[in-house]
């Protein structure tokens, strides 16, 4: 039990009780807000006593527009009041229907996209999987490169793909198939880390077998947000296309508008070989998974890849609703930019004030935050800001970032409310950390 449990009520106590005596020791979100929540709306989470907690986590990006939108609750009210299909396989149903008009009308004509929607399983590691998997397929060839940092799901191919040893660790003598690079910045400023891999692709007496596919995320959102820069992009998209391989792009917590545009790698201008999207997918939190294919190269037989819940219709009726909603209009992207400027002048402020636990504001769109010396100070903040109802979680190979992922469409004085209680709670732990210091240095 943490010890910011201590002081909550003996009713919210006994009913947490419940979850430690019955609920795996998996569960991690849990452990760091303890308390039970009952209901949300928009940017706000509350508790069974009533208690409202801003929310800055928004379901580790899979509630982009906030909890319990009005228009994606209308329609999916709506659609099953009206007994509309909640399940269907792939079969054709109106409301899948729905979804794809929405999204080539929104989102990929107005970029000049065009690929095939392969639905997969309900959740982001289900569409890399899917990915991989073709992509194996279509090139013949078994190896996939990845990099440093970086999160693509904990399903064995996926994991195989994700660098964080807390993850790998349980399931480390299975994972194979996948070669590591470094990733955009893993080596320092000045150093272009695609030259290094273009090198080991290109010389025979590297080492390197020739790979399927080469998977990366614009920006890395467990991995501590790190941006790749769209020269980095664009550098690692003609390497991987001059090599034979596909080029995945792991959408699935950058995406949906959360590093600035609904893409995060519109700006550098490629054409991803395929593209994975999940988490806000849906608009409304529920599970959704895509696989964008380049027409090309949709070499699937009847069936060679499925899953049972791959048509959630349920989902497919808000997805649609949200982009109907956000996307239809130009306006929402200039919104998350202006929300995005206040949360990097923010931080920036946070930084300079508190330079003694402070290293770097990091990110870019509504996925920033500000890296910690260590994660044990991260951790204090996390506590200190959930003292002052407020949800904010951390990310990094040591969980030393703190990250601002609010609500797109958060009311801007709830914005900046969080980021007050975030100013105040860093400023609170810098105090401490001073304090204990100069103590050390007074025992000295």
């Amino acid at each position: 039990m943490s010890d910011s449990s201590k002081s909550i009520d003996f009713q919210t106590l006994s009913k947490i009780r419940t979850f430690q005596k019955n609920e795996s020791e998996a569960r991690s979100y849990c452990r760091s807000f303890p308390t039970l929540f009952v209901r949300a709306k928009g940017s706000y989470m509350t508790d069974m006593n009533g208690q409202d907690y801003l929310d800055f986590l928004s379901g580790a990006g899979s509630l982009n527009y906030g909890h319990n939108d009005p228009e994606m609750k209308s329609a999916l009210l709506d659609y099953i009041t009206d007994d509309g299909i909640g399940h269907s396989l792939d079969m054709h149903s109106a409301a899948k229907a729905k979804f794809i008009d929405a999204f080539n009308r929104h989102i990929l004509k107005p970029r000049g996209m065009q690929y095939r929607i392969q639905f997969t399983g309900p959740t982001g590691t289900n569409s890399v999987e899917a990915a991989i998997k073709l992509a194996r397929k279509i090139t013949g060839r078994k190896q996939i490169i990845a990099f440093t940092n970086g999160f693509h799901g904990v399903t064995q191919g996926a994991l195989a793909c994700t660098a964080n040893t807390h993850h790998r660790s349980p399931s480390a003598s299975t994972l194979c198939g996948v070669d590591r690079y470094p990733y955009d910045g893993y080596m320092g400023e000045g150093v272009d880390t695609t030259e290094y891999l273009e090198k080991m692709l290109t010389d025979k007496s590297s080492g390197q077998d020739a790979p399927a596919a080469v998977i990366v995320e614009g920006v890395q959102g467990e991995g501590g947000l790190n941006p790749a820069s769209m020269k980095w992009l664009k550098n690692l998209a003609k390497i991987t296309r001059k090599a034979g391989a596909m080029l995945i792009l792991d959408e699935i917590q950058a995406g949906v508008g959360r590093a600035g545009s609904f893409f995060s790698f519109e700006e550098a201008g490629i054409e991803p070989d395929l593209i994975c999207l999940s988490k806000s997918l849906s608009g409304m939190g529920l599970p959704m998974a895509v696989t964008l294919i380049r027409p090309d190269l949709d070499f699937w037989k009847p069936g060679e890849h499925n899953g049972t819940f791959r048509g959630n219709n349920h989902a497919f009726i808000t997805a649609a609703a949200s982009l109907e909603k956000y996307w239809a209009n130009p306006a929402f992207e200039r919104g998350i930019a202006q929300r995005a400027d206040v949360v990097n002048q923010s931080l920036n402020r946070i930084l300079k004030a508190n330079d003694n636990i402070t290293v770097q504001v990091k990110g870019r769109g509504m996925m920033q935050g500000i890296e910690m010396q260590n994660g044990a100070l991260a951790d204090e903040v996390v506590a200190e800001c959930f003292k002052h109802h407020m949800i904010i979680e951390t990310c990094g190979n040591e969980g030393q970032v703190v990250k601002v992922f609010a609500a797109l469409n958060i009311e801007m004085e709830d914005l900046k409310k969080g980021l007050t209680i975030l100013e105040k709670a860093v400023a609170v732990v810098s105090a401490k950390a001073e304090k204990e210091t100069n103590s050390k240095k007074v025992k000295a």
